[in-house]
């Protein structure tokens, strides 16, 4: 009997260790996440089940990419954040700058190459494509547009816009995808600038911020951003937009997401990412219309709002380390050539 009695008490004392040890490994408390905002590709309900899913709370955040990637390095020395997000061309530039720290979680391997660093300084998680957003209600008899080169139209005066693409990765993503479906590349920049200069001419507006409420209210007739937005827009939200991939050709929009070197909370970072490329984090991004990089079933409803595969044919896919190490010369050009 006394056998038995130091027996189980051996067993509880090996178990009790384990235990705490288990506890002490499990992520917990709150998580940073930058560039997270509750409307945007629908970070808001993803936030909320990763907290259901953990426990682990996980405030939004309202800044972009370029806010982003400022603060980091403003932050550098003691960072706030545990886990950034943004567009390709900034993930690209955060792990340049020795902003963040590799990591890769469980499906990192089917992330394509060319959509991830080797090493998980980041990755993509999902992609849209530059489109335009038309709000067919304030366009009066004018057609809506099908082209890069219907924009110019005196008809279109004052009535398109997008991004600051020197402050936003979708920005210069509009101006990479109209240079490159017109001719140019990553050497050539005259078609693109321009296209813009005449743009700029005609009207042509440039918030800093998050614009789909603009073109939703009509101030900005034809927003060129993510198609994403514009299917969110008007599937959700029962807005009166078309969503349009110009005839010419446009860009995929590769988003990515990374982990802060020396955050706060690293476990927290590492479980969100890790939920982000999960199938639930996945088909979350996907009820916004979002591409998910992983293969994922999606609802019927969604596959049925968008526009049908053929169109995407013209969506090309670009070498996003050359887009980045070319983007303050075409951005240069850009303050000195079109907003001069």
């Amino acid at each position: 009997m006394r056998s038995k009695f130091w027996i189980i008490l051996l067993a509880v004392l090996i178990a009790i260790p384990a235990a705490v040890l288990q506890a002490q490994q499990e992520p917990s408390g709150t998580v940073i996440a930058y560039n997270t905002p509750e409307n945007w590709a629908n970070w808001g309900a993803v936030l909320r089940a990763f907290t259901e899913a953990t426990g682990i709370q996980a405030p939004s955040d309202p800044k972009n990419s370029g806010q982003t990637l400022a603060a980091l390095e403003a932050e550098a020395a003691s960072p706030l954040a545990d886990v950034a997000y943004y567009g390709i061309v900034f993930g690209i530039q955060a792990a340049d700058k020795g902003l963040v720290t590799p990591y890769q979680p469980e499906g990192f391997d089917e992330i394509p190459e060319s959509l991830r660093d080797p090493e998980g300084l980041w990755m993509t998680i999902h992609q849209g494509a530059v489109a335009f957003l038309v709000n067919t209600d304030e366009l009066g008899s004018a057609p809506v547009p099908q082209c890069w080169a219907d924009l110019l139209k005196p008809e279109y005066a004052g009535k398109v816009g997008f991004l600051d693409p020197t402050q936003a990765a979708i920005g210069y993503s509009v101006i990479t995808a109209a240079n490159i479906a017109l001719g140019g590349d990553f050497e050539n920049f005259e078609p693109g600038i321009e296209y813009f200069r005449a743009l700029y001419e005609n009207g042509l507006t440039l918030p800093a911020q998050t614009a789909t409420a603009m073109v939703q209210q009509g101030e900005i007739p034809i927003l060129i951003d993510a198609d994403f937005n514009g299917y969110k827009l008007a599937n959700v939200d029962d807005a009166p937009i078309e969503v349009v991939l110009p005839c010419e050709g446009s860009l995929a929009i590769p988003y990515v997401i990374s982990l802060v070197k020396g955050g706060p909370n690293p476990e927290a970072g590492k479980a969100l990412i890790d939920f982000v490329l999960s199938d639930e984090g996945q088909s979350l991004f996907a009820q916004s219309y979002l591409r998910p990089i992983r293969s994922v079933e999606l609802d019927q409803s969604i596959t049925e709002a968008i526009l049908p595969a053929e169109e995407y044919e013209r969506v090309v896919a670009v070498d996003y380390t050359q887009m980045n190490a070319v983007r303050q010369t075409y951005l240069d050009l850009w303050n000195a050539e079109v907003i001069q």
